[in-house]
């Protein structure tokens, strides 16, 4: 069944769906997993302490075991369409046209181009929606945020304790976290640190760094996601100015694509109705040749199903 009442382009579309930053620079996909919903769905908020409370399993010779009631709260949510549109001149894909076309590289049709940049835009977009949720106190149980402040930052590198504080907090909820989620600042400074860098190398280090997947091992986590993509906050004909998606802040989540699709915890997951579309629009009253108008879009919906299920600190450096 179409999805879209304009003409979409099996071409374009492909390049919407694949087209994205590098995987070190955007992380959203990997923060809060991709699955397929319808375009209204619901979701179960289950009661922890429903599957920690053990009743009187005892049975008599003749008695009925007892009876468990296992329940949740159905939460009714929708996709929302994000969408980006380019007005492509005839004279641009004319003058495309016109251009020799090498075996290998060669100019790029312009509606590739743009589809490109509006798929990046959406991207982008998707980064900051999630980076606002995950990196939010509200998301999480009061008990499991912690504001650091003094010595206790990471930045000061002589007093702090990094390693203790991540291992402490991975112990705070009832599931433990699989995934660490940090901006690029917080980082820069966390891998530089001499009890982490003691940690890895097992002797005294005057400096040095440590990577991603060194700090998971000894964290005994899955992975460490980084995110350092900038976004310009500036208004339309003003300088830019560029600041990072992913601010002052790092949490621990358990995150799983499988586990959200099967209805199982996680802290949160992105709900998506169909696939990202792309396609094109005769414009024939724009410009004296009439133009073309490119058009990207998805339907998301990014959710945080249980609070429970992660820490975050705030302030870290």
């Amino acid at each position: 069944m179409s999805q879209s009442t304009f003409p979409v382009n099996a071409q374009l579309s492909a390049i919407a769906m694949v087209y994205r930053n590098p995987d070190e620079t955007l992380i959203a996909d990997d923060v809060l997993p991709i699955i397929p919903v319808a375009q209204k769905f619901k979701y179960t908020q289950y009661d922890q302490a429903q599957g920690y409370t053990v009743p009187n399993t005892n049975v008599g010779r003749k008695s009925q075991p007892n009876e468990v009631d296992f329940g949740g709260q159905m939460i009714d949510s929708s996709t929302q369409n994000y969408a980006l549109d380019d007005v492509v001149p005839i004279e641009d894909i004319e003058a495309w046209n016109a251009m020799p076309k090498p075996e290998t590289g060669g100019p790029v049709d312009p509606r590739v181009i743009s589809t490109q940049y509006l798929t990046g835009l959406l991207d982008l977009d998707r980064e900051i929606r999630v980076a606002n949720l995950v990196f939010n106190s509200a998301n999480y149980l009061a008990a499991n945020t912690q504001a650091l402040s003094g010595t206790s930052k990471w930045s000061d590198l002589a007093n702090s304790n990094p390693l203790n504080d991540l291992l402490t907090a991975l112990d705070a909820p009832l599931m433990r976290p699989n995934t660490v989620v940090l901006g690029q600042a917080v980082w820069t400074k966390l891998r530089q640190h001499p009890k982490l860098v003691q940690a890895v190398y097992g002797t005294a280090q005057n400096g040095g760094v440590i990577t991603r997947e060194q700090l998971a091992d000894k964290l005994e986590i899955k992975r460490v996601l980084v995110g350092s993509g900038f976004v310009n906050n500036a208004k339309k004909g003003q300088a830019a100015s560029y600041t990072r998606v992913w601010g002052n802040y790092c949490s621990l989540i358990y995150t799983n694509r499988d586990a959200a699709q099967a209805g199982q915890p996680v802290y949160g997951f992105t709900g998506q109705f169909g696939i990202a579309l792309a396609g094109v629009i005769p414009e024939p009253k724009l410009g004296m040749r009439g133009a073309e108008r490119v058009r990207v879009g998805k339907s998301l919906r990014e959710v945080v199903a249980d609070t429970s299920m992660g820490y975050l600190f705030s302030n870290p450096i």
